[in-house]
Formats: C-alpha cells, sequence, structure tokens
C-alpha cells in the first residue's frame, strides 16, 4: 500500500518517507537558575517553565533572567522559533504541550527544544505532526503517578514520523497554522467577552451593604429592594413524574440532561419515583451551590431528591434572566458563604440557610434590562465557545487525514 495520506494538496503525489524521530531531530534542556540569587532573576531574558507551553505561540513568561543567570547555570537560550515540548509536568496527564517562542527564551529542566535542520524540516509542519500523535504520546509515551508525569525520552525518540517534501510540507503546515491562527482568535475574543461580563457584574450589583449599584441603565434611579431569600423565592416538590428525563447540576450551563455530560447511573422506579419535577424557569439548590451560586433550568425535567427546587412566590415581579447572573455572582457566592461555614461537597445546602441572606434587586423594568445585557453576553460566549469547539474537530479530522 503506498506510504500517501487520505487527503492532499493538488500536485502532490510522491511517497512520503518514514522516518525516527531521533533520526532528524535533538532534544535540548534547559534548567533553572538559583531561586535564592537575585542577581539571576529580572534581567531581559524570558525564562519559561512547563506551565508556561501552552498555546502555538509563546511571547513571554512569569519570570525573567539575567545574562549572568545564563553564565552560571545550566539554562540555556532557545532561539526564536524553535518548537518547544514538556517532558515533565502535571499538564501531561490530558495532552503534549508544544510551543513555538516567537522570541529567544531561557527554559526550565522541564521543557526540550527540537532542534533541527530547517531547511529539511518545516517548523509548522513537525508541531502539525506531533499534535496528530498526540493520543499515542500520551498513552505509549508518557509515563508516571497521579500529579506528575514524565515523558520516556528514548520511546519518543523511536516513533516514526511521515515527511513529504520540504515544499509539500510548507503547504500542510500553513494549513494547520491557519487553523491554530483562527482558533486563538475565537479565545482572545471568548476571554476579552468572559472579562467584560466580570466587569458588568461586578458594577451592576450592589455592594455589600448598599442598595445602589454603581452603574445603571439610563432612566432607573430608585434604590434596589432588600428582603431574604425566603421572600422571594418558595421550595417545590413535584414528584411522580418518571416519565420526563433525568437532569443533572453543573456549574457553568445550569440544570441539563443527565445523559449529555456522559454519566450513566442505574436506578430503578421506585427511586426515579421519589426525583422532583424541574420546569423552565425555576432554579435548583445543588451539592455545589456554594462553589457556583444556583443552577437554572431552560428545560423540563426531574432532578435528585437530594437538590431543593426553587420557584419565584411572585412571578410578575421577578424576571428569571436577572436572577441567574445574580445567583452566579461573586457577591451571592460571598454570602453564600458566610452561611455555610464547614459544608463540603457531598451536602447540599438547606433552604434554611438559603433563606436567611438579604438579596437586593431593582424594579422588573430595571431586571429585565439588566437580564437582557447578560443573556446578550452569554449568547455571543457561547456562539464563540461553539466555533472553537467546531474549529478544533475540523482541526482534529484533518489531522487524521493529512498525514501517514
Amino acid at each position: 500500500m503506498a506510504n500517501v495520506p487520505e487527503i492532499r494538496f493538488k500536485g502532490f503525489t510522491d511517497a512520503w518517507e518514514q522516518r525516527r524521530f531521533e533520526d532528524d531531530m535533538t532534544l535540548v534542556g534547559g534548567a533553572t537558575p538559583y531561586k535564592q540569587n537575585i542577581d539571576y532573576w529580572g534581567g531581559d531574558i524570558v525564562w519559561l517553565s512547563s506551565q508556561e507551553i501552552k498555546d502555538r505561540y509563546v511571547a513571554s513568561g512569569t519570570y525573567t533572567i539575567t545574562k549572568q543567570a545564563l553564565n552560571d547555570n545550566a539554562t540555556k537560550v532557545v532561539k526564536s522559533g524553535t518548537p518547544l515540548i514538556v517532558t515533565r509536568s502535571g499538564v501531561l496527564a490530558n495532552r503534549f504541550p508544544i510551543s513555538i517562542p516567537t522570541v529567544d527564551v531561557a527554559i526550565n529542566q522541564d521543557i526540550k527544544a527540537l532542534v533541527y535542520d530547517k531547511d529539511k524540516i518545516n517548523t509548522d509542519y513537525i508541531v502539525a505532526h506531533l499534535q496528530k500523535l498526540e493520543g499515542f504520546i500520551l498513552k505509549w509515551v508518557v509515563k508516571g503517578g497521579t500529579t506528575v508525569q514524565s515523558v520516556n525520552v528514548p520511546d519518543l525518540q523511536k516513533i516514526e514520523l511521515g515527511y513529504p517534501s520540504v515544499k509539500e510540507q510548507t503547504h500542510i503546515g500553513n494549513f494547520f497554522r491557519t487553523l491554530d491562527n483562527t482558533i486563538a482568535i475565537h479565545k482572545r475574543k471568548l476571554n476579552g467577552l468572559r472579562e467584560l461580563k466580570k466587569a458588568y457584574l461586578q458594577v451592576m450589583f450592589p455592594q455589600a451593604g448598599e442598595t445602589v449599584p454603581r452603574v445603571r441603565f439610563d432612566g432607573f434611579s430608585e434604590p434596589w429592594e432588600l428582603k431574604g431569600a425566603d421572600e422571594i423565592f418558595c421550595t417545590v416538590s413535584d414528584k411522580g413524574h418518571s416519565h420526563l428525563p433525568v437532569l443533572s447540576a453543573s456549574q457553568e450551563h445550569g440544570m441539563v440532561l443527565r445523559n449529555e455530560i456522559g454519566i450513566d447511573i442505574k436506578f430503578d422506579n421506585t427511586n426515579i419515583a421519589t426525583y422532583k419535577r424541574v420546569m423552565p424557569g425555576q432554579f435548583v439548590i445543588h451539592l455545589r451551590s456554594f462553589q457556583g451560586g444556583l443552577a437554572y433550568s431552560k428545560i423540563e425535567g426531574i432532578t435528585s431528591p437530594a437538590y431543593t427546587v426553587l420557584d419565584f412566590i411572585e412571578k410578575d415581579k421577578q424576571v428569571s434572566e436577572f436572577w441567574i447572573d445574580a445567583l452566579r455572582s461573586e457577591k451571592f457566592i460571598k454570602m453564600l458563604e458566610s452561611v455555610t461555614y464547614g459544608i463540603r461537597d457531598g451536602r447540599s445546602i438547606s433552604f434554611n440557610d438559603f433563606s436567611i441572606i438579604k438579596l437586593p434587586y431593582p424594579s422588573h423594568d430595571e431586571q429585565t434590562a439588566i437580564g437582557r445585557l447578560f443573556s446578550l453576553l452569554d449568547y455571543n460566549i457561547d456562539g464563540i465557545q461553539s466555533n472553537i469547539s467546531n474549529l478544533a474537530k475540523l482541526k482534529s479530522a484533518y489531522l487524521k487525514k493529512m498525514f501517514v
């Protein structure tokens, strides 16, 4: 069978060569300068640790070192454009990190630089090729315990890689570089929107002990009301709906279908009969509520009897979209902490704990305005997350089909 990939750019038909990693590339390691010597730190040279090898490109690190540190220690400078891989770190539990520095950098002992003849091997090509082999490397080459894993360098050096002509390598490398750059742009947009939302959450809800937020929409000036949670919410325990789908509480997405998060819990009809119905617009106090607010439900289903289902006492005075973020804000979580001292994972907050919290809220119209703003932000955040996920799937598919 011909040694060629399933998908190729037009004009390329030659079979690929198969060569071992060690036939073409050398691994060059670094070191950490003596941390107690102040003459080694705070210089002009970027120094990287394994935790900073995350994205395709890296230009800065947490620390910088001096030329004296280079002279007195085993650490060394790696030229811009030289791929870096992590060979020992906790991050190896989930992925095989590869980055290309855009400036000259020094590296610590957990990082290895890939040195090779760039006239024969295209950098973007070899980065993509190693990303394609990530699953194999993690399964067969990475060894170690539960917290820190190490790459078995002799095994890595024996891995066979496929090499087309340098021209075809360049086409493939450019393709995956463009994909990675597009993903990076979307990630920057996502981080920007998350930071914007975080900033709005800080200023559009009153500070502790206050009834007026720092920033408001035009036309609203009245102080917010302050009521106990049990004056706003009531508990609901509607059982006997075994035909409905089972829901689980998530920190980020609220109540979701249990089978969508990969949980397969066996139960008999007797147990499921005790599950509580959750309706769209209701909230759930779950086992991790003290870590991230209460879970909002957009769908109908049933959930564990250990959870507490909440609804508004006066539905015509409250806007769910406002309360979704009010109950996920840092201010609310801090209020939860004040009544949940000693509660840990595995135990739900009681309604009595929740009910004594005093919650500020504005008029129905102002709730609507605030809710619309955060709903729009969430919509855009979800859209960008979906784009990133789709691009990652597209990249994964092409990695499988464009390499031997």
